[in-house]
């Protein structure tokens, strides 16, 4: 997923990006890094790169050279992050499908061949992979991270979503939905139920009860797998989160350099 809102980001205006996943970390740009991982992983055969729009994949030579050696093809978005994933979905039209962000820049084949090997384990239809706060303030102790905070342990999400069967579809569909309603916070609750937030504000909510909540309101089944490696949890849309970035990635160049 690889869009970009109408009048590009704050991040992308800062940087003067035609598109924020264009951002440079350590010599090559996140989206590029993203196809690699995934290109390299055992897990993936092939998929789209949607986004970003059709005006900025043509001018900006990159995205061609991105998928010119690559299974990946190039997929316009529609008019959010959600209804880009029904389209790409609804493109690929076969499952599992797996979802990943465009910025995801410290994404391994080794972290989407582990969460695509547990998601296929579960008995859900839609798969969302966490990481244990706890795991990324130790790595990462100056990161600034959205945490969401459950009675059974604070998760930090990892822009890795598998929909493992056609029923699956429903979920970026509800999620389109929700994304309507964003401006009007009472609509999105009375999606989920009053009683449902009131629960998690108090800490009161496990992880385990959100999902069954959130499966009940997209009519399948939904679970989560937990990623143990900090990064996953790592998206690049800040200046911050760019230099954390380069930082790994040229911490993980000096050690392949000194064996």
């Amino acid at each position: 997923m690889a869009g970009e809102r109408p009048g590009g980001s704050d991040f992308s205006r800062e940087l003067g990006l035609a598109a924020s996943v264009l951002v440079d970390v350590a010599g090559k740009s996140a989206v590029a890094r993203v196809i690699e991982a995934l290109e390299l992983s055992a897990s993936v055969d092939g998929g789209v790169l949607c986004g970003p729009q059709e005006s900025i994949y043509l001018e900006q030579s990159e995205f061609q050279k991105i998928l010119k050696n690559s299974s990946f093809s190039w997929l316009p978005p529609e008019s959010g992050p959600s209804a880009s994933a029904v389209a790409a979905v609804r493109h690929i039209n076969r499952f599992p499908v797996l979802l990943t962000a465009g910025d995801h820049a410290l994404l391994l084949p080794e972290i989407v061949d582990d969460f695509c090997s547990a998601a296929l384990k579960t008995e859900a239809d839609i798969v969302f992979g966490v990481t244990p706060y706890a795991l990324v303030k130790a790595a990462y102790p100056d990161s600034k991270r959205t945490v969401s905070k459950f009675s059974n342990g604070q998760f930090c999400g990892t822009n890795l979503f598998a929909l493992l069967t056609p029923e699956a579809a429903a979920g970026p569909d509800f999620w389109r939905q929700v994304e309507a309603d964003r401006k009007r916070p009472w609509r999105i609750a009375r999606k989920f139920g009053i009683g449902m937030l009131l629960r998690y504000l108090l800490g009161r909510l496990s992880l385990e009860d959100a999902l069954d909540t959130l499966a009940s309101a997209i009519a399948c089944k939904v679970g989560y797998v937990v990623i143990e490696n900090p990064r996953a949890a790592v998206d690049v849309d800040t200046v911050a989160d760019r230099d954390l970035a380069e930082k790994i990635l040229l911490e993980d160049q000096g050690s392949v350099a000194n064996i």
